[in-house]
């Protein structure tokens, strides 16, 4: 089974890393079904039974976005509201669709890892910013797998590093496919551009 792969990234034909990770994981279509929320609901109209069916019908999910202002971009926001509703992905009545079905993030940074400490100028660790989706992911019975994170991408604007990002993220995806993500590959540290 394939590994879905779902974009959420507002302007993505002006992004240097979320475009090259998506063109990437494009080139294997054997192996992973990218669906690009912001090309299918511009207008934030969301067929929510169509995303349930989508997320039912793959076990491994990885949601990729540029992290901003500690948050995900609004349509995904958005998207978790209307899709990870009560009686389908939790509650009593038939909720449970999500139940040990695995999550992963693939986020992009500007700010570089040794911001994203307790010295650093965000003053937390990506861990501690990213507690809410785990905490969502659990939840609804989810399993959270380790996540793709680069850093530092407003410092390093060179082609090299952007493809060496790209590159780095398709190898990600192939351990995760396999379910085989040791503990060091929980923090991938690269300086690109978003």
């Amino acid at each position: 089974m394939k590994t879905l792969i779902i974009l959420a990234h507002p302007n993505i034909a002006n992004s240097l890393v979320n475009r090259h990770w998506r063109d990437a994981v494009l080139a294997h279509p054997d192996k992973f079904e990218l669906h690009d929320l912001y090309a299918l609901y511009a207008d934030f109209k969301i067929d929510v039974e169509k995303e349930q069916k989508l997320l039912e019908s793959h076990d491994k999910i990885v949601l990729q976005f540029p992290f901003r202002f500690s948050n995900c971009t609004p349509l995904l926001k958005q998207w978790f509201e209307d899709v990870f509703t009560r009686g389908w992905a939790y509650g009593a009545e038939s909720g449970g669709k999500l139940k040990g079905k695995k999550f992963a993030l693939a986020i992009s940074l500007g700010a570089t890892e040794a911001d994203y400490s307790k010295n650093g100028i965000v003053g937390f660790s990506v861990d501690e910013v990213l507690a809410p989706f785990k905490a969502t992911f659990n939840f609804v019975g989810a399993v959270t797998l380790p996540n793709f994170v680069s850093y530092g991408f407003t410092y390093d604007k060179s082609e090299q590093a952007v493809e060496n990002s790209a590159k780095n993220y398709i190898k990600y995806l192939n351990i995760y496919k396999h379910f085989l993500l040791p503990k060091i590959c929980h923090h991938y540290s690269y300086h690109l551009l978003i």
